[in-house]
Protein backbone atom coordinates (compact mmCIF):
# COMPACT_ATOMS: atom_id res chain seq x y z
CA UNK A 1 0.00 0.00 0.00
CA UNK A 2 1.42 3.43 -0.89
CA UNK A 3 2.20 6.02 1.72
CA UNK A 4 -0.46 8.61 2.49
CA UNK A 5 0.28 12.15 1.37
CA UNK A 6 0.36 15.10 3.72
CA UNK A 7 -1.75 18.08 2.69
CA UNK A 8 1.01 20.66 2.23
CA UNK A 9 -1.30 23.63 2.75
CA UNK A 10 -2.35 22.23 6.13
CA UNK A 11 1.27 21.45 7.08
CA UNK A 12 2.15 25.12 6.62
CA UNK A 13 -0.81 26.34 8.69
CA UNK A 14 -0.96 24.01 11.71
CA UNK A 15 1.49 22.77 14.35
CA UNK A 16 0.93 19.86 16.73
CA UNK A 17 0.75 20.63 20.46
CA UNK A 18 2.04 18.36 23.18
CA UNK A 19 -1.45 17.26 24.19
CA UNK A 20 -2.42 16.20 20.66
CA UNK A 21 -4.24 19.33 19.52
CA UNK A 22 -3.16 21.82 16.89
CA UNK A 23 -2.06 25.44 17.04
CA UNK A 24 -2.95 27.89 14.29
CA UNK A 25 -2.34 31.55 13.51
CA UNK A 26 -5.12 34.11 13.74
CA UNK A 27 -6.61 35.51 10.53
CA UNK A 28 -7.21 39.20 9.65
CA UNK A 29 -3.57 40.17 10.14
CA UNK A 30 -2.35 40.41 6.50
CA UNK A 31 -3.46 43.78 5.16
CA UNK A 32 -5.79 46.75 5.79
CA UNK A 33 -4.17 47.17 9.20
CA UNK A 34 -4.44 50.94 9.47
CA UNK A 35 -8.09 50.90 10.45
CA UNK A 36 -7.60 48.18 13.06
CA UNK A 37 -6.79 49.24 16.59
CA UNK A 38 -3.45 48.45 18.20
CA UNK A 39 -5.22 46.31 20.78
CA UNK A 40 -6.94 44.26 18.10
CA UNK A 41 -3.70 43.73 16.16
CA UNK A 42 -1.84 42.82 19.35
CA UNK A 43 -4.40 40.16 20.24
CA UNK A 44 -4.25 38.73 16.72
CA UNK A 45 -0.52 37.99 17.21
CA UNK A 46 -1.21 35.15 19.63
CA UNK A 47 -1.66 31.60 18.37
CA UNK A 48 -5.08 30.03 18.75
CA UNK A 49 -5.97 26.36 19.03
CA UNK A 50 -7.95 24.49 16.42
CA UNK A 51 -11.49 23.84 17.67
CA UNK A 52 -12.10 20.33 18.99
CA UNK A 53 -14.63 19.59 16.25
CA UNK A 54 -11.99 20.30 13.57
CA UNK A 55 -9.07 18.35 15.05
CA UNK A 56 -10.15 15.11 13.36
CA UNK A 57 -10.12 16.78 9.95
CA UNK A 58 -6.65 18.31 10.51
CA UNK A 59 -5.39 14.91 11.70
CA UNK A 60 -6.58 13.37 8.45
CA UNK A 61 -4.80 16.02 6.40
CA UNK A 62 -1.50 15.46 8.26
CA UNK A 63 -1.15 11.73 8.97
CA UNK A 64 2.56 11.83 9.94
CA UNK A 65 2.63 14.88 12.21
Amino acid sequence: MPKMKTNRGAAKRFRRTGSGGFKRAQSFRRHILTKKSSKRKRHLRDDATVHASDVKMVNRMMPYV
